[in-house]
């Protein structure tokens, strides 16, 4: 995304990228999918047709993002990606040819928000790491965005399990090897908002840890789920099943 665009600029930009972001998908598929990497999905059927969607995943490698927009057909997933990358001679021509956004690391970037709001509201699918950066050890304390977002654009949120073999690819690759990594989507889930337009922040941080459970009952790997292996703490006062 151009950083000079306003918010309502890059929502009416969308339909542009479809046909980018069609070939884009084939390609990876191809390259990745085929040859890098054994991928493996299981739990599509969770992740609605269409309408306001958020996927919330582990981040555990470089590769999470890759493995969410290959993963579907049906949809087309939208990632944010830290505005550093769009300096990097690698990464930059995809991420402005598949039309991801950015975010400023570090500090509450409003934009960003805005972004991902405006984003599901208009029936697009946006992908967040609820905890804003890679925790290859497991699950841990997430951020208050994820909720924000979500409960601002009411959105069915659909859980996405990265299992532990994408943290280790690069290391397989070197040894002509390819990583078998397994992609689970779970069970959909909306917060319940009863119609409030705030949400108090002790309330929405009970809704994270909600969220966050739902989470861990999607990774494909027990010890990823880092502070939140407990399953039996898994309550769903602020969450509503689907």
């Amino acid at each position: 995304m151009n950083e000079h665009l306003t918010v309502e600029q890059y929502i009416a930009m969308q339909p542009s990228f479809a046909w980018k972001r069609r070939l884009l998908r084939a390609f990876f598929r191809w390259l990745c999918f085929t040859f890098m990497w054994k991928v493996t999905v299981s739990g599509t059927e969770n992740v609605p047709d269409a309408g306001p969607t958020m996927l919330i995943m582990n981040h555990i490698s470089s590769i999470d993002p890759f493995l969410a927009i290959g993963a579907l057909d049906k949809r087309f997933v939208i990632p944010m990606t830290k505005i550093e990358n769009l300096n990097n001679p690698f990464l930059a021509p995809f991420i402005r040819a598949w039309g991801a956004y950015s975010i400023r690391r570090g500090e509450v970037d409003r934009k960003a928000l805005l972004n991902s709001i405006e984003l599901i509201k208009s029936g697009q699918l946006v992908l967040i790491a609820p905890e804003g950066t890679r925790t290859p050890t497991g699950l841990t304390q997430p951020k208050d965005g994820m909720t924000y977002v979500a409960t601002k654009a009411n959105a069915v949120i659909v859980p996405m399990g990265v299992s532990a073999g994408a943290i280790d690819w690069k290391e397989k690759l070197k040894k002509l090897q390819r990583a078998a990594i397994h992609i689970h989507f779970g069970r959909p889930f909306r917060f319940k908002t009863d119609g409030r337009p705030r949400i108090p922040r002790d309330e929405m941080a009970k809704m994270t840890d909600e969220a966050m459970y739902q989470l861990a009952l999607a990774l494909p790997n027990p010890e990823l789920r880092g502070i939140y292996s407990d399953l039996n703490k898994a309550t769903t006062q602020y969450i509503e099943l689907l």
